[in-house]
């Protein structure tokens, strides 16, 4: 049990560092994600090398390494996917090495899946606790650009808004269209909310010498006749910092919510249901 509770002081501490980083410069450096995989799967080596005696027992071992390529896997698939900022996704697949807790490979990936669920779950909590914190910081703003959004937009929101009161009209016959009628009612304003909170809270005017790795353009930038930068999902590379330095003097840099905090309540919570409900939940979950 000792193994277990160093693999997740360890994972607990390292996530802990990286909320403070992600809440206070936005980032999250690369070694602090590549330092904890380093140290739980040596850790995970010489727990096993010392305390084994055969081949069959280093699965404490082989565990570690099967969930760090599953949970490479699933953090690519959220980076391409756009979920997930690099820093967030080389956290994500760091986790990987530290949540098998078991020797039992079946129980570890129940373990992945239930880790998972709670990650989204709290992810959804948190973000609509910042975006509410967000609209009332900036109300004016976002008042502003949500009524400039929904009539630039009011054709394509009013039919999307008849379509949902035509579902909801036969769902007086069938209640299953009434609630499908709800959704699709509800779509624009959930658009015109989340695009108000970007485009009036999320955007910011900074000093080209303040730019690090990673920032993201909010819209391309000009830089000669033949050259412009394009703002894309990998964020700003070095060269084009330097690039930007020699021509701009402020640019608008789109800054997303500190997202790392999700892996820590997601992690604490995790650990929570791990000791008070124990393998016999993961197994029935």
């Amino acid at each position: 049990m000792i193994e277990v509770w160093f693999l997740l002081l360890l994972g607990g501490v390292w996530i802990l560092i990286a909320s403070w980083q992600d809440l206070k410069n936005r980032e999250v450096l690369n070694w602090l994600s590549f330092s904890l995989i380093a140290f739980a799967l040596g850790f995970r080596f010489f727990y096993s090398l010392f305390n084994s005696s055969n081949t069959v027992n280093f699965m404490f071992l082989y565990q570690g390494l099967i969930g760090l390529g599953i949970f490479f896997i699933l953090g690519n698939l959220l980076y391409y996917g756009r979920v997930f900022a690099g820093g967030d996704a080389k956290l994500m697949i760091a986790l990987g090495s530290v949540l098998p807790l078991t020797s039992d490979f079946i129980v570890n990936v129940k373990g992945f899946v239930l880790f998972f669920i709670i990650f989204l779950f709290s992810g959804m909590v948190y973000g609509m606790i910042w975006s509410l914190v967000l609209t009332f910081k900036h109300f004016g703003n976002f008042k502003i650009e949500s009524k400039r959004l929904f009539w630039k937009n009011k054709k394509v929101i009013f039919l999307v808004m008849i379509m949902g009161l035509v579902f909801m009209l036969i769902g007086f016959i069938e209640e299953i269209f009434f609630i499908i009628g709800s959704f699709i009612f509800l779509i624009p304003y959930v658009f015109v909310y989340a695009k108000a909170i970007d485009n009036s809270c999320m955007i910011k005017n900074i000093k080209t010498r303040e730019l690090t790795e990673g920032d993201w353009l909010y819209k391309d930038v000009k830089i000669s006749r033949n050259k412009i930068i394009k703002a894309n999902w990998e964020g700003l590379t070095l060269k084009e910092i330097v690039l930007l330095r020699e021509k701009k003097k402020q640019v608008l840099i789109r800054h997303g919510i500190p997202f790392v905090p999700v892996f820590l309540i997601a992690f604490l919570v995790f650990v929570y249901v791990w000791f008070s409900y124990g393998i016999e939940f993961i197994n029935w979950f």
